[in-house]
């Protein structure tokens, strides 16, 4: 298992070419006064912003996959690809050479120099402090493994410390060298091993394995958790974020984010149709959270998410347009490397979405696409770049674009050129007298495909090695 952090989404500068930055007209409140778009991304004007610009040039609006199908593909897929886990078939017990082969998976001293937020150095010093709360020395012949649920968004670490990390020549200090991942509210956990000081627990998700801290989880047995994981009447968040109801006398599911594909077990007692901490219910969905008891075992309690919110019962139908009207929800979300900045990265964002019709993919960018999920059009560094061009133009919204540590969505064409929507860190293009223009995405972003270069002599096509289509 080879998890490592520098395939979690691409940072490096979109280079762009050919046409000039496009011109555009401000639009005028009926009180006289405007707001202009203003844009130094070439080739984008405001209409690309709009999903209902892409929705409206569909052709296909048919169910891609019933959830039937989108089940029998997880399966499919958790079975036959190695970055995906089934969590519930987790063995009881694991050997000592087995969970040092899982730490070791996610837990190693760089090679590279990293400093600290203040541009300290990182000594061997440090990093043998990181070393020892691994408390290896703890571990046993044989270990067991438990289970949890995750009951609050919680970023999930290389190494059991909060200490933020990163590389020695960082101009600045949005990527950060500790960070994996984040898990989500209800989020099913083998837990594999405890740190030094017991307050960071290796944890296996679905798809990603690394060290979260024991505050955020709620340890139950596995029939309490898989049976909550694996609820049939459920909600489905569709929206980017929504909160739950907040209420005075249960602070823990008192207005707790949920982020877009989390999804949220229906119940709504007899006992409790109406009234729920002095609220009448009926205006909302009432879900049933999970909640860390004082011991840190699992308990629940209900909540409200009121109707209005961005919700569906069940899975939402995997179609094109859902698929378009998903990610434009994300559109100007900030860039957050492994999910930091309460956002998150390329392959979160692909992943978000998809989510919300139920389908699970790889963590990674660099393992979804060498992954065998869906249909692959594969591509060695020989390939010839009208091969490419001609895959795209078969393509569907919702095709997954891979170059080496990141990750696209095709949205379409629009004047015959591809376009996509991506979440992304740098851009830069060349401009018209053959100058680096250098500026900054940072977010969920709408561009054109064919002008981005990774430097002045290979485009993002030249290096792009699949091209997926998910079904």
């Amino acid at each position: 298992m080879n998890i490592k952090i520098g395939f979690l989404c691409g940072t490096m500068a979109m280079l762009m070419t050919s046409c000039a930055p496009s011109s555009h007209h401000p639009q005028t409140s009926d009180l006289g006064f405007e707001d202009s778009f203003v844009s130094d991304v070439i080739g984008v004007s405001e209409k690309h912003l709009s999903a209902d610009y892409w929705i409206d040039k569909l052709t296909i609006r048919n169910v891609i996959m019933s959830a039937q199908d989108i089940q029998t593909f997880n399966e499919t897929n958790t079975a036959q690809d190695p970055s995906l886990y089934d969590i519930e078939s987790q063995p009881s017990t694991l050997s000592k050479d087995e969970l040092i082969s899982r730490i070791r998976s996610i837990s190693n001293v760089p090679k590279f120099p990293r400093i600290f937020t203040d541009g300290t150095p990182v000594t061997d010093i440090d990093f043998a402090r990181y070393e020892d709360a691994l408390n290896l020395d703890a571990i046993h012949p044989t270990n067991p493994v438990k289970f949890a649920l995750t009951v609050r968004r919680t970023s999930i670490r290389t190494y059991p410390t909060s200490d933020l990390l990163f590389s020695e020549n960082a101009d600045d200090r949005d990527i950060e060298r500790f960070q994996e991942s984040v898990l989500f509210p209800g989020d099913a956990l083998a837990v594999l091993h405890e740190s030094n000081d017991g307050k960071w627990v290796l944890v296996q998700s679905y798809n990603y394995i690394a060290w979260a801290p024991v505050e955020d989880i709620a340890m139950g047995s596995r029939e309490q958790v898989f049976k909550y994981a694996n609820s049939d009447t459920f909600l489905i968040i569709t929206g980017d974020k929504v909160s739950t109801v907040y209420n005075p006398e249960v602070a823990k599911v008192s207005e707790l984010q949920l982020d877009m594909g989390t999804k949220i077990p229906l119940s709504r007692p007899e006992s409790l149709q109406h009234n729920l901490y002095g609220q009448n219910p009926y205006l909302s969905h009432m879900v049933l959270l999970p909640i860390r008891n004082d011991d840190g075992s699992l308990d629940f309690k209900h909540a409200l998410i009121a109707r209005k919110d961005d919700v569906h019962v069940g899975y939402l139908p995997f179609t094109q347009e859902n698929i378009l009207k998903q990610s434009f929800k994300f559109l100007g979300e900030r860039y957050g490397w492994g999910h930091r900045f309460n956002g998150r990265d390329c392959t979160g964002f692909v992943s978000e979405v998809y989510k919300s019709f139920g389908i699970k993919l790889p963590r990674n960018s660099g393992d979804q696409g060498r992954s065998e999920i869906g249909i692959n059009a594969r591509y060695d560094k020989d390939a010839l770049r009208q091969d490419k061009i001609d895959r795209l133009k078969q393509g569907q919204p919702g095709d997954l674009i891979y170059i080496p540590g990141h990750v696209m969505m095709l949205l379409g064409h629009s004047d015959g050129k591809p376009y996509v929507i991506h979440d992304v860190h740098g851009m830069g293009y060349l401009q018209a007298d053959g100058t680096l223009y250098k500026g900054i995405l940072n977010g969920v972003s709408v561009t054109p495909l064919l002008p981005l270069q990774s430097n002045p002599e290979h485009s993002y096509l030249d290096r792009a090695s699949t091209i997926k289509t998910i079904k």
